[in-house]
């Protein structure tokens, strides 16, 4: 496919959308920037891209708690649209608010006999543990092969910017089956691989979990940011390191290269 066609969701409150768009079509996505309200008035948008983005910042103020007004309106005008998106073989990313709306949309994780269900929502994200926003960068080991975004054996280094970023589940079951059925995709680590207490986790998260897959492997959802990591110069210490890679681009090329070699 030589044109591949992203949109990048917007609302109030969102703050990432254009950098998001940038990593896209840095990947060689034609990027749009569209309003959720417009797709709720005529979603055909959707119909024609392959890869949807619900990008970082603070959706309506994260009033009620973060992502779950955007979250609703997905869920009350959205749903169908989306999970046909997902049925036809689209990709669908969620970062940082985005994946706090993919949950508690209930499209993530997508789990086998439960599915895009937002009547029985097994996981959830709720505030850090360590009760305050946490601005930091944080290394990420992934936690299956089976999802399209990541390269299974590639620990990548990205910013975090969250108040409200600590995935639980609701029992002990459903995180086992979270581990056993691949939808971990990524792990906070440290440098070497090694999970661990804050700030190697910085918000908490149980069994250290940084971002989940669907049963697909086509949607994602994480808590950093890549689209903060483009560019080389963007690394803490990029003065100090011979042209560091820029790990958030994995996310988008592997979107884009996906899109192209199966649709």
């Amino acid at each position: 496919m030589e044109n591949v066609q992203a949109i990048v969701l917007r609302a109030a409150g969102v703050n990432c959308d254009v950098e998001t768009q940038y990593a896209l079509e840095l990947a060689g996505a034609r990027a749009e920037r569209i309003h959720i309200n417009r797709l709720i008035e005529d979603p055909a948008p959707l119909d024609r891209c392959q890869i949807l983005v619900f990008p970082g910042g603070f959706s309506y103020g994260d009033d009620v708690a973060a992502g779950k007004i955007l979250a609703n309106q997905v869920i009350y005008h959205l749903a169908e649209t989306i999970r046909r998106c997902i049925d036809d073989g689209k990709l669908v990313l969620g970062i940082c608010n985005g994946f706090q709306v993919l949950v508690k949309a209930g499209i993530l994780p997508g789990l086998a006999q439960m599915g895009f269900s937002f009547e029985n929502q097994p996981v959830s994200i709720t505030d850090n543990d360590s009760g305050k926003y946490e601005d930091r960068w944080v290394y990420l080991q992934p936690g299956t092969d089976r999802c399209v975004f990541l390269d299974a054996d590639r620990r990548i280094y990205l910013p975090v910017a969250h108040g409200e970023g600590k995935l639980v589940t609701r029992d002990a079951s459903i995180l086992e089956r979270l581990r056993s059925e691949g939808h971990v995709a990524f792990r906070y680590v440290d440098a070497q691989g090694d999970v661990g207490d804050f700030p190697i986790n910085p918000n908490g998260s149980v069994d250290s979990i940084a971002g989940l897959t669907d049963a697909t492997g086509r949607v994602l959802g994480l808590m950093p940011h890549p689209e903060r990591f483009v560019h080389s110069t963007q690394h803490p210490h990029w003065t100090r390191l011979e042209e560091p890679q820029s790990d958030g681009m994995m996310i988008f090329d592997n979107a884009v290269r996906y899109v192209r070699e199966n649709m």
